[in-house]
């Protein structure tokens, strides 16, 4: 039933499916769901079984299938917290992250599940042969879309992580998702700005980042520092905002023992990882389409549909050996 090159899920753009028969899991009750992964798990030689465990599993699962992977662990342990399954602490977290380790290995979990902006690899492209480098151009050429809108859009994140869960959706419609990872640096900053001031028209940044003292404070200071820079542009911080706190009942944490601004902070204090991660692609989705002008879009997608067309006739004209 469980073939040992295949994973437990599946996830095929829509829901999250069973592989052995293509149920989708919302569709498969607890008790046989529970029952599934005990037996898939004890086919990877895991003898072992804790309930809360399984309970663990069951939520991880039926919260990825909600709000769609990718999503970051700290996503999950907020998504389990609510439902009571682990205390809203730091040991919650770390039992949710070992969980989460645990089922990738056995394969309940496959890997591109869970997202991981904090680290990367840095290589130079290169290309096996020349054919290689010019299929590639041709099949994933790609017009500028904002070369013929009218305004100019970016998304910045206070946080790596949530990156992975954004770029989807930024990769889309062709708009920078800028990642501070706290305060931005004086160069990420300057560079910025000159990249905003070269654009002829006006130019929208959308801001996700913690609601919190610090988190507020960052977005304060790319504002002003961007200004001072010589920039021009509307901002607007998208998420998260203390109306979604209280619209979607996000789940709370105390202010950080040495933020120096805590003191006079009189709002909750919410990571961004709190809103459900369908939630955030769709904040991100609809500031981006405030400002698409759909005529000049069509006309864009039609100039690159014949654009392509045309490079793969080039390739087709070289003589491979």
């Amino acid at each position: 039933m469980f073939p040992d090159d295949d994973e437990f899920v599946y996830f095929d753009g829509e829901t999250v499916r069973l592989w052995d028969d293509d149920r989708p899991i919302s569709e498969v009750d607890d008790n046989e769901l529970l029952e599934l992964m005990r037996r898939f798990a004890a086919s990877r030689e895991r003898k072992c079984f804790h309930r809360k465990s399984l309970l663990i599993w069951l939520a991880v699962l039926r919260a990825i299938d909600e709000q769609r992977p990718p999503m970051t662990v700290r996503g999950l342990f907020y998504a389990l917290e609510i439902s009571g399954l682990v205390p809203k602490t730091e040991a919650g977290y770390r039992q949710v992250e070992r969980q989460v380790v645990e089922m990738r290995r056995l394969g309940l979990l496959p890997y591109d599940f869970i997202t991981d902006g904090t680290r990367s690899v840095r290589r130079a492209p290169t290309y096996t042969c020349l054919r290689e480098c010019l299929d590639g151009v041709a099949k994933y050429y790609r017009r500028a879309i904002w070369e013929d809108q009218l305004e100019y859009v970016e998304i910045w994140l206070e946080k790596d992580a949530i990156a992975g869960v954004l770029f989807e959706v930024t990769y889309k419609w062709d708009v920078p998702l800028c990642v501070c990872r706290g305060y931005p640096s004086e160069t990420f900053l300057y560079d910025a700005a000159e990249r905003l001031i070269e654009q002829d028209k006006p130019v929208f940044i959308y801001y996700i980042g913690d609601l919190d003292p610090t988190g507020w404070n960052i977005s304060e200071v790319i504002q002003r520092r961007l200004r001072e820079f010589g920039a021009d542009f509307f901002f607007e911080r998208i998420a998260v905002t203390p109306e979604q706190v209280e619209l979607w009942q996000l789940p709370t944490r105390p202010a950080k023992p040495k933020d120096t601004r805590a003191k006079n902070w009189k709002l909750p204090c919410v990571e961004v990882d709190a809103i459900p991660a369908n939630k955030l692609r769709e904040l991100c989705e609809e500031a981006i389409l405030r400002h698409l002008d759909w005529e000049a879009y069509s006309a864009t997608k039609e100039a690159e549909k014949a654009e392509r067309k045309r490079l793969a006739e080039i390739t087709k004209q070289f003589e491979w050996q």
